[in-house]
């Protein structure tokens, strides 16, 4: 098997063990920050990913996340932040990583050769015909990750490949190819570093583009988070005060009428007779805040709102 950029020798990796520790970390700060320059590459990739997810999200599909090792990591990080970012159902999120739930706890290297747990895995989180699945590898051989792709697109899913190695079979085998061609690793082979910056760069990325289709995100805030705790209910507060204009005792007075919704909330600041009004505004609009706006006669392009008059904002 030819040897590829991840098991390859970094040119720094000469005698690092004998290096002052200071040297050591600059070396591998270094290859870090190397390593996530690559994602800058994939941005026509990652658009197109996000595309397919969100119009299979949209539709009422779910998302998979496929991967083994370290890039289950990654792709774990990014699965479990999204329903309380974004507010997307749990149900609808799947996350299949080789060696199931022991993986929490030991992450040993043999389940990724498992094709049969792949297959099975695709099978029983129902992914089939408007779903998506994403395989993650930084080989872009991971039997593990390549088998899901394969099942998956078998039966019916879309499909998006994220690997580190260019030519691979997860690239060729996905619907759309995201490549992070990192430079090798410092200590060789080690891809939870440079490889693994960029997949967790790359699936920020793709998820946070994903949630701006699905109108998730206004000016810069997640307006469709779920604020299940103390932080995020004065989050969620804050920023609909920052939309609306209103202070942030009448934001937490609406969002407590909308039963916790921003969006909503938002919309009854903005004119809504009731919070089934907003709602229904909401669905008519695609769930995006911006038109709703529009179709209660404000213009959502301004920084200004034209609805309360307190802390009224002025654009730079």
């Amino acid at each position: 098997m030819a040897e590829t950029r991840t098991e390859a020798l970094h040119q720094n990796a000469e005698g690092l063990d004998i290096q002052a520790p200071d040297a050591i970390l600059s070396y591998l700060a270094d290859a870090q920050i190397e390593a996530a320059t690559v994602v800058r590459q994939a941005i026509p990739s990652i658009a197109r990913a996000a595309e397919i997810i969100a119009g299979r999200l949209n539709s009422g599909g779910k998302l998979a996340y496929a991967a083994a090792g370290s890039s289950g990591l990654m792709a774990l990080a990014d699965a479990l932040e999204l329903p309380g970012t974004f507010g997307i159902h749990r149900g609808r999120i799947a996350i299949l990583i080789a060696g199931g739930d022991d993986a929490f706890r030991t992450l040993a290297g043999g389940p990724e050769d498992d094709t049969e747990e792949a297959a099975a895995a695709v099978a029983n989180a129902g992914i089939g015909k408007g779903d998506c699945l994403i395989a993650i590898s930084a080989s872009g051989t991971t039997p593990y990750a390549v088998k899901a792709i394969e099942e998956a697109t078998r039966r019916g899913a879309a499909t998006i490949g994220i690997a580190n190695n260019r030519g691979t079979p997860l690239l060729n085998l996905a619907d759309v190819a995201v490549l992070l061609e990192t430079p090798p690793e410092l200590i060789a082979g080690s891809t939870r570093m440079g490889a693994g910056t960029a997949q967790k760069i790359a699936l920020n990325m793709l998820s946070t583009l994903t949630a701006v289709h699905l109108g998730h995100v206004h000016d810069g805030y997640m307006v469709n988070l779920m604020a299940d705790n103390i932080k995020l209910r004065d989050r969620a507060a804050r920023i609909v005060a920052a939309v609306s204009g209103r202070g942030t005792d009448e934001a937490a007075r609406l969002l407590e009428k909308s039963g916790g919704a921003v969006k909503t909330a938002i919309l009854l600041a903005a004119g809504a007779d009731s919070a089934d009004a907003a709602q229904k505004i909401l669905e008519e609009a695609g769930q995006k805040l911006r038109p709703a706006l529009s179709a209660l006669g404000h213009d959502p392009e301004k920084w200004k709102p034209v609805f309360g008059k307190d802390h009224a904002r002025t654009k730079k």
